[in-house]
């Protein structure tokens, strides 16, 4: 199965994709909302999607819209907010059984469409103004959100870090914005919100699944037919050079195991998905499999910390290596993190961690394709790299990435910033 995308525009700014394969038993669509990532409205636009997934005019309360999920032979609704490169994505989705499991004919797909169009596209506002109650429970959702980055403590050094490193980047910014614009949003701000989405984002509407997308391809040409609105073209962020000098910031915790951050920058501007394959097989290689550099060396043979990983972003340009350690061992972890970057530049890796690396990136892209939100996660993000590869393609193109080009990736990475969250003691996290 090729998991061919099919992509078709049904207005300015507005685009339907598909992706089928009669693997699967349901489908899933979802509409999605991209809008540049800004400090002044991450916030309202944040708490849109929750307040969408409560009911439409036609379904004005979670009775009447339960109910009606029920009737579809208990399909699913969900709502999420994703930050990704320069953008934020805001989404509400539905997922449901197969019509060719119908007990009595019933159109499900065509059913959940137009359940779909309405939730997103005819929400209950009144007035100019969400219903102040919803809105509410929904803030406090945003503000409980933002409270809880703190508990998971390794992403919380990795935001930091982030934070810091890309203080005045769209990277810096959080999805939910913070806990001060969350406290402000009203129904109407939320409102205004919606409508700015509405009228301005990109919308992309995207079917995964089983069955035939043109069933819902349908009922959104008839919802957006003739409609003018505006749109932009999808950019990724712009690539930063690393500072002459290494920013270190250090912060203290109640925590046994202190987490150490090293954000690192990509020289280079990528202009297609394509180009990004070398700078992910070094990372990989680097420090993303269990038999990576940074896990055998770092963890294994020196035993300096609990973990080592690294992750490469390809809208952001940035790297990070995360490890967590004992206080005492920071300074041999960050070095030792280092001088094994310095192998991957000079080419110190044997052809046999090479190859295995590749084996274990086609097995995790060919396994993208194993769920309908994989699939779906992967077109989104394609579709915001002006990509239309599938994983399979992808997958198989990672055989061909040479030796010469992973020592050529690994020379552009350079050291920006490094974040030591310090334990106090305390228990550990």
């Amino acid at each position: 199965m090729s998991h061919r995308l099919d992509r078709v525009q049904l207005a300015e700014g507005v685009f339907f994709s598909a992706v089928t394969d009669p693997k699967f038993k349901h489908n899933r669509i979802s509409v999605n909302f991209i809008t540049p990532l800004t400090a002044e409205t991450a916030s309202d636009n944040a708490v849109v999607p929750f307040l969408l997934r409560r009911g439409c005019k036609s379904r004005p309360d979670y009775t009447a819209l339960e109910r009606r999920l029920c009737q579809l032979y208990g399909a699913g609704l969900d709502a999420d907010v994703l930050h990704f490169g320069k953008y934020q994505m805001l989404s509400v989705s539905i997922q449901c059984v197969d019509d060719r499991f119908a007990l009595e004919g019933e159109t499900i797909t065509r059913d959940c469409a137009a359940l779909l169009a309405d939730i997103a596209f005819d929400p209950c506002i009144t007035a100019g103004s969400f219903d102040e109650a919803a809105t509410a429970r929904e803030r406090q959702f945003i503000l409980d959100s933002i409270a809880a980055e703190i508990n998971e403590k390794r992403s919380y050094a990795l935001l930091r870090c982030k934070q810091e490193m890309c203080a005045g980047e769209p990277a810096a910014l959080r999805k939910y914005g913070t806990a001060e614009t969350a406290a402000a949003i009203t129904g109407q701000s939320a409102a205004a919100a919606y409508r700015n989405l509405a009228d301005n984002a990109n919308i992309e509407i995207m079917f995964v699944g089983a069955g035939d997308p043109q069933a819902a391809l349908v009922i959104f040409q008839e919802l957006f037919g003739g409609m003018h609105r505006s749109s932009f073209a999808y950019e990724l962020c712009q690539r930063m050079p690393a500072p002459q000098q290494v920013r270190e910031h250090v912060e203290e915790m109640e925590l046994a195991q202190s987490k150490l951050v090293l954000g690192l920058r990509v020289d280079g501007d990528e202009e297609d998905y394509a180009a990004l394959r070398p700078i992910r097989v070094m990372t990989a290689l680097y420090g993303g499999t269990p038999f990576s550099r940074l896990f055998n060396h770092v963890r294994e043979k020196l035993s300096l910390c609990y973990y080592c990983a690294a992750r490469y972003d390809g809208a952001t340009g940035l790297m990070m290596v995360d490890c967590g350690i004992e206080s005492e061992n920071k300074q041999k972890a960050q070095d030792e993190i280092l001088a094994q970057l310095k192998v991957m530049q000079e080419g110190g890796f044997t052809d046999e961690e090479l190859q295995s690396t590749r084996l274990a990136l086609r097995g995790a892209m060919k396994s993208t394709t194993d769920s309908l939100g994989g699939i779906e996660s992967w077109y989104l993000v394609q579709i915001l790299m002006n990509s239309e590869v599938s994983p399979h393609q992808n997958a198989e193109a990672m055989s061909d990435i040479t030796r010469e080009q992973v020592i050529e990736a690994a020379n552009r990475v350079h050291l920006d910033t490094v974040f030591f969250l310090k334990a106090k003691g305390g228990d550990a996290q």
